[in-house]
């Protein structure tokens, strides 16, 4: 089922909380998908999805490689999922790698200190299919 990203229903906002991991789905340059686990947050205010990572990590040099691209983010808990879909870019700001830092300990637990090594993957979300 279709969302409205930037006017998800509550249960959906709901799931996108709940403490769970998710995919991120990425291109290669030769077209095939680059899959990893993460842990990512949303904003529903901007609906933005965030991913932390590090420079190293295949997903972040990817992304940094192509100047950005689209990207999936896949979160399944039983029968309830969410796809949040997008135009994705990998940045090293360290204003914009903060922010995704505490949203991320929110959610989840608070992250490793990486320095300068950190990184943020900032999904600018455009669409959302799922069941919450």
């Amino acid at each position: 089922m279709a969302h409205d990203p930037s006017n998800l229903a509550g249960e959906m906002n709901c799931f996108l909380r709940d403490r769970h991991l998710a995919s991120l789905t990425i291109l290669r340059p030769d077209g095939t998908p680059h899959v990893t686990p993460v842990g990512f947050t949303w904003d529903p205010d901007t609906a933005t999805a965030r991913v932390i990572t590090w420079a190293g990590a295949k997903k972040a040099r990817l992304l940094e490689a192509s100047g950005g691209g689209r990207a999936a983010l896949c979160q399944v808990d039983g029968g309830r999922w969410v796809t949040l879909e997008g135009n994705a870019v990998v940045t090293a700001d360290p204003e914009r790698c903060a922010d995704a830092v505490a949203r991320y300990g929110q959610r989840y637990s608070p992250a490793k200190d990486r320095g300068a090594d950190r990184r943020a993957i900032i999904i600018e979300v455009d669409s959302v299919l799922g069941r919450a």
